[in-house]
């Protein structure tokens, strides 16, 4: 982790810079909620221009814009003589009498624009005008360009002006100014007469020369490749990598150097030549042996361009400690090795790293000022009186019952005072912890919780509640440097610690998280916070999210965040996962996800998903191949107990799998439950949980069920919390967010353009090949009382099984049987976890006509 896990030892009593009032009760958003006074006019432009429905607008206007601009320009070259006097009398006369007179296609304005760019600037060339803006409206409405907006504006500027010099310099020799300012422009033509004021004929040259110029800068001659003809008409066999000291047989490739070899010269003793081998790659880059310096690089860089595979050349000792194959002795040649295109550097040289935050280049991380800020709270202040007294209370508890301490010490946090004493030599740590009560009568606090002994301390931590609770606001952590500069993958801010530290972990390395708490203690604001962390810190493309809510509403306010962060099933309609079914579908479709993932990981040769992004974003993997970039996908699961209820092994096995195997290709689960049972959190999703998050839950048995030991049922409630991680516990006081924070965070987000739609996840069909049950079900052999179950749900307009019992007097199988056949009659729905199926007929009419054709068949 990045904080330590246990406070320092403090020599003095430390005082606290600031103090809040407790979270409870929660401070109503019309007293302490103080927002900025001034209206935040950059960051609404900001948000104008990344809202989708204003750039397509926009884009739209800026086409037609460059459709006007052609048609005033292409008239003006024919009409431009007759419209002149009308330009120079439009801002004298009034624009009805100058409107008429005009012949320009786009009117008085077309033929005053076009005077300005035609007539005055660059004559012809003012044609790349529209081009380039017609290009950029493109860009803006459909979010791709048709040509390379950078190369092409740069090109068209340059042909503006060269054309409008090299017509200048035509009409200056041919005595034809009159047409002058309407072919080259006026700039083309006062060029040309100043520079052969100047250098007489030569201006020809010096246009000609700027031509040059700008296509060995625009075109970068650097990186043609001029044939070599030194190279080997055949291209030598590559060592494969899979064995660098694989050798083969030059004397297959020599043609007439095998005149060289005199008679008395052995056959057999071939000669010692350079041997070419794959170069391993680091971060994405060659890195050529040491001894390639010693050769000449030139033929390293030929054969290269040549083969497509970057090698190194070894000196001749180091060539001559190589086995020689022996050619007589019946070795083979090694087979050649067939390069990928997507594993030269060429691709990168050409084109770039690829990225994959392009197709939402204008995307906009969530701002500060989006959460609220507290600091005009009241704040609460633990007084030296206080401290002083607790200290004496716990001395004299402990000394009543004849344990003297050598010291104490007192680190306040914003949720607990912790009190390290040093005890004196002799004193058994047990007979501390047995008095833990005692001390929390002493002390009048809601309930104290004794650290014996505190890791790598040397002393024993008391911690008590303290009275006037400090309340940390997400803005204060989300605003700190430790948060705002983590290099983790997935970084979460999870609270301050009892020395005030803010803490901050990373998902990826958790690599899962198992929350429990009982209810209102704070684990649904947990959640809100582990999400708003994650969307603060990375893209849309990099990071999808999986939601799974039983209840229904905790999780709703991120349906907005659909064609950004949320993934799901390609049939799913509701982006948030609710339904039972569903979840299960979900589950199993995320598995099938992690083995194609995995399939990816296989053929690339990476071991993790950041090794395989890296390579992919370098431009070493085939696309052609199913290749892609990988987002990270977190699944939250908000309550898993009514999961376990209703589809019991159906949700454990497909979560436990994903927990043993997922962490390697960036599947991360966040599991949260009100009730830390054993049958919830059985011992095969317990096993792959090593990272724990417990509110205060009700039972000292829940404690130790999901932490492995007690302290959770004495924690305070409110956010107050203990993680249990690599074996050790760390108390921390969760930040607290607001509803209305969380529905701005995804306005801001949901307002911005998206991808078209969410993430899809693989298809999965069921055991039952995505049909009903109604193929086990034979209609032909129904139950007697098929009807009366029959009409008794349609009366009721209920499809539940127990109501059937109950008015039928039958037993339960009996009773799912005849629910079964109602189902395969298409009577009532399918099932739908804990409520009851829908009835698909509405009156008796209806069913009776539905049982005679039943009958009849």
């Amino acid at each position: 982790m990045a904080q330590p896990t246990t406070p320092p030892r403090q020599n003095t009593i430390r005082r606290p810079v600031e103090r809040n009032e407790p979270r409870a009760p929660r401070p109503k958003p019309s007293a302490s909620r103080t927002k900025a006074p001034s209206f935040n006019w950059g960051a609404a432009l900001d948000r104008w221009f990344t809202d989708q429905r204003s750039t397509l607008t926009l884009g739209v206007l800026t086409m037609a814009v460059a459709i006007g601009l052609l048609f005033a320009f292409v008239s003006y070259l024919f009409n431009g003589t007759a419209d002149q006097s009308v330009v120079g009398a439009a801002l004298s006369e009034p624009l009805t009498e100058t409107a008429h007179e005009t012949r320009n296609w786009a009117g008085v304005v077309g033929a005053y624009i076009a005077h300005v760019f035609v007539f005055r600037w660059f004559g012809i060339g003012a044609l790349a005008f529209p081009i380039i803006v017609f290009l950029a409206g493109y860009k803006l409405t459909f979010r791709r360009e048709l040509l390379p907006l950078s190369r092409t504006t740069t090109l068209l500027l340059f042909m503006a002006f060269w054309t409008s010099l090299m017509l200048g310099y035509i009409v200056l020799v041919s005595n034809s100014a009159q047409t002058a300012s309407v072919w080259c422009g006026g700039l083309g033509y006062e060029t040309n007469v100043a520079l052969y004021g100047l250098i007489g004929w030569g201006n020809l040259a010096f246009i000609a020369f700027l031509l040059f110029v700008f296509v060995v800068y625009f075109v970068d001659i650097r990186t043609i490749q001029l044939p070599n003809l030194s190279l080997p008409s055949r291209p030598r066999p590559v060592r494969s990598s899979a064995n660098p000291l694989q050798t083969y047989d030059e004397s297959e490739y020599e043609d007439d150097e095998e005149e060289e070899f005199t008679a008395d010269e052995p056959r057999n003793n071939v000669r010692a030549t350079p041997t070419y081998q794959d170069t391993p790659y680091t971060n994405g880059t060659s890195t050529p042996d040491a001894n390639v310096a010693e050769q000449p690089a030139s033929m390293a860089e030929n054969v290269a361009k040549t083969t497509g595979v970057t090698f190194s050349i070894k000196n001749r000792d180091a060539v001559a400690d190589d086995p020689v194959v022996d050619e007589e002795q019946g070795a083979t040649p090694s087979p050649t090795f067939e390069p990928d295109p997507f594993e030269d550097d060429d691709l990168v040289a050409l084109h770039g790293l690829y990225d994959p935050t392009s197709e939402l280049s204008q995307y906009q991380y969530p701002t500060n000022e989006l959460l609220t800020d507290y600091q005009n709270s009241r704040k609460a202040q633990v007084s030296d009186d206080e401290l002083t007294a607790n200290k004496e209370r716990i001395e004299n508890t402990l000394r009543n019952f004849g344990i003297e301490i050598d010291s104490i010490q007192a680190s306040i946090g914003p949720t607990v005072t912790l009190y390290e004493i040093v005890p004196a030599k002799g004193v058994r740590i047990s007979k501390i912890k047995s008095l833990e009560d005692d001390i929390a009568l002493s002390l009048s606090a809601l309930g104290i919780r004794i650290i014996a002994p505190m890791p790598g301390m040397g002393t024993i931590g008391i911690e008590v509640p303290n009275k006037n609770r400090e309340m940390v606001s997400m803005r204060s952590v989300i605003t700190s440097d430790i948060f705002s500069n983590s290099k983790f993958d997935l970084p979460i801010v999870l609270g301050k610690t009892i020395s005030n530290e803010i803490y901050v972990a990373d998902l990826a390395k958790m690599p899962h998280l198992l929350m429990a708490g009982a209810t209102g203690q704070g684990k649904s604001v947990g959640l809100n916070v582990l999400l708003t962390s994650l969307i603060y810190r990375k893209h849309p493309s990099q990071l999808k999210l999986v939601l799974v809510d039983p209840k229904k509403v905790e999780l709703t306010l991120f349906n907005k965040l659909e064609r950004h962060f949320l993934a799901k099933l390609p049939d799913s309609e509701e982006p948030i996962i609710t339904d039972t079914k569903k979840v299960v579908n979900t589950l199993n479709s995320l598995c099938i996800e992690m083995d194609r993932r995995y399939d990816l990981l296989k053929d690339a040769g990476c071991r993790n998903l950041k090794e395989y992004n890296a390579k992919f974003v370098k431009r070493r993997l085939n696309p052609e191949k199913g290749h892609r970039f990988l987002p990270y996908i977190v699944l939250i699961v908000d309550e898993l107990a009514d999961l376990m209820m209703t589809a019991g092994k159906e949700v454990e096995q497909p979560i436990a799998r994903l927990a043993q195997l997922a962490r390697a290709i960036g599947i991360h689960l966040v599991v949260a439950t009100q009730r830390p049972s054993v049958n919830v959190i059985t011992g095969l999703i317990k096993a792959n949980f090593p990272a724990r998050l417990s509110f205060k839950v009700t039972s000292k048995i829940d404690s130790r069920t999901i932490l492995d030991t007690g302290g959770a049922e004495q924690l305070v409630g409110m956010g107050d919390m203990l993680l249990s991680s690599n074996s050790e516990i760390i108390r921390l006081q969760c930040p607290f967010v607001d509803t209305n924070e969380i529905e701005e965070i995804c306005e801001y987000v949901g307002n911005q353009r998206g991808y078209d739609e969410a993430y899809a996840l693989p298809e999965f069909v069921g055991d039952d090949g995505g049909q009903s049950d109604d193929k086990d079900v034979d209609l032909g052999n129904r139950d007697p009382m098929f009807d009366e179950a029959a009409r008794l749900i349609v009366i009721h307009q209920q499809g539940s099984t127990s109501l059937i019992q109950r008015k039928l007097k039958l037993g339960y199988n009996r009773a799912g049987r005849l629910v079964d056949q109602l189902e395969a009659a298409k009577i009532v729905g399918p099932f739908e976890g804990s409520k009851a199926r829908d009835v698909l007929v509405q009156d008796l009419q209806m069913l009776e006509e539905l049982l005679k054709r039943l009958k009849g068949e």
